[in-house]
């Protein structure tokens, strides 16, 4: 039999008008009735949820039957007027017996997500949210080993954490019961299940986004037990900062198959360098974090607002790349800081020996985004002298160019640093290999003027000696170059 989809599908969500009006008539009068009716109480009764149990003793599955019982009780929980009936019916409490006894997944899934469903309504959420058995019972769910029961009871979380009035009480909840960041790991560095990936990434975007001191707790957690089993039943040996590798193994899963749960685990990043044990915890990984840049590097260089994408593609893709690339740029800082760091306690000029500082076509990927804004910039202006557009409409643009203007401030910055860092030989090979031309450094110059002048005029230095009549023709073009040289 087909899972009942989690949460239910787009047509029970298009048919929600014509349960609504059955409300009315069959399930609200149930509400009146004491006691209730047989054929519904008989549904969500504990006796009735009881799966059936195999020969050996173990519970595996539900009859068919009462299967499609509840998962029409699924179904209709979306509405609130059902919800609200399923809490007037002790439904929570039932619930909590069927977590305590059942050993079936499908019965636990099916109740997590109508819980789900009815935490979708504010006073239920709360009333749920307040209960602080119900609260760590659901939380064990997340060590459950079924990934549809782990998907409904992320998307549960995310419910709950989204409503502010009761978002504070599941932050607190999950910093006191360190499990929580162990079932989490474990899931994002062993799970393939995309769609679950996404939802637990989103708890944790939402988690890290809503309290800095668990973000931090959860980096320096990196000694932690793994809840994954071991082959020698021994406790797993793990790295320090273990977040970060597994949220990039969760990173790698999904960015073939889900555009936008790339987008929440690069925004994961990126709140992780809002803060300096973040940036360490990138940074300082075993592997100097080569196995960030080298995801990021390949995401922006490779899959991500590529040559033969139209230039419009920028708006489409700006806040997963804003989140690469502002990455990419604290890692950058903090590595060109360790090296001169390095340079003066030894009182050598060493060599800037960070594998991915100056690397060419990273450079040119910065100039292309550039060039696409600049282009999608100038439609912008022009559809707006064609047409006058209405409040909404003003307010979307509006909006539009601040995320924009955020991506463009973004790469200006990192494109800035790495043009001061080039040498003569860089330079050289950005010029054979056609990253560095006279159109891709105009644009680089016109984003970076006048704010990064001297980022420029250093490069511009160094360009003369690879290339004269290029630094020529691009002081006259800039003629501040020029009176500065």
């Amino acid at each position: 039999m087909d899972r009942n989809p989690s949460p239910p599908s787009s047509e029970a969500e298009e048919e929600g008008d014509a349960v609504g009006n059955t409300v009315s008539r069959t399930v609200v009068p149930l509400c009146a009735v004491s006691p209730p009716p047989p054929v519904f109480s008989q549904v969500i009764s504990p006796e009735r949820t009881e799966p059936t149990v195999s020969p050996e003793g173990i519970h595996t599955e539900l009859d068919e039957e009462m299967e499609n019982d509840i998962c029409k009780v699924w179904d209709m929980s979306m509405d609130e007027d059902v919800a609200l009936f399923l809490q007037e019916f002790n439904a929570p409490d039932i619930f909590m017996g069927v977590f305590a006894k059942s050993k079936c997944p499908r019965l636990t899934e099916i109740c997590v997500g109508i819980l789900g469903n009815m935490a979708c309504f504010q006073d239920i959420c709360m009333s749920i949210s307040k209960d602080e058995n119900l609260g760590q019972v659901l939380l064990q769910r997340l060590c459950d080993s079924d990934s549809p029961t782990l998907l409904e009871t992320s998307r549960l979380l995310l419910t709950c954490l989204s409503q502010p009035e009761v978002a504070s009480v599941w932050v607190e909840r999950i910093r006191e019961n360190p499990s929580v960041y162990d079932c989490v790991c474990f899931i994002m560095s062993s799970s393939t299940n995309v769609e679950l990936l996404v939802k637990v990434g989103e708890v944790v975007d939402k988690l890290f986004d809503l309290d800095e001191e668990l973000m931090l707790n959860w980096i320096k957690n990196g000694t932690c037990r793994s809840v994954g089993p071991s082959v020698d039943d021994s406790p797993e040996e793990l790295p320090d900062f273990k977040i970060v590798p597994c949220i990039l193994e969760a990173a790698k899963q999904v960015r073939s198959d889900n555009p936008e749960g790339l987008d929440v685990y690069m925004h994961i990043l990126q709140l992780l360098t809002t803060v300096d044990e973040g940036i360490q915890a990138i940074v300082q990984a075993p592997d100097g974090g080569k196995e960030t840049w080298s995801l990021l590097y390949d995401l922006v260089c490779h899959e991500l607002c590529q040559p033969d994408d139209p230039p419009i593609i920028v708006q489409e893709q700006k806040t997963v790349l804003a989140s690469i690339l502002s990455v990419l740029s604290a890692m950058f800082a903090s590595q060109t800081e360790q090296e001169y760091t390095k340079m003066r306690k030894s009182n050598v000029k060493l060599p800037f020996s960070c594998y991915f500082i100056l690397d060419m076509p990273l450079i040119g990927s910065l100039i292309r985004i550039l060039q696409y804004m600049d282009s999608c910039g100038k439609r912008c202006v022009d559809n707006s002298k064609e047409s006058e557009q209405q409040e909404t409409g003003r307010a979307d643009l509006n909006e539009e160019d601040f995320h924009l203007k955020i991506l463009k401030d973004i790469c200006c910055e990192l494109l800035s640093n790495m043009l001061q860092e080039l040498t003569k030989e860089n330079t050289l090979e950005g010029l054979h290999q056609g990253h560095l031309n006279e159109q891709t450094c105009s644009c680089a110059f016109q984003n970076l003027l006048p704010l990064y002048f001297a980022s420029v005029e250093s490069f511009l230095e160094v360009l003369r000696e690879a290339d004269q009549t290029l630094a020529d023709n691009l002081e006259k073009r800039f003629p501040s170059l020029k009176v500065h040289a």
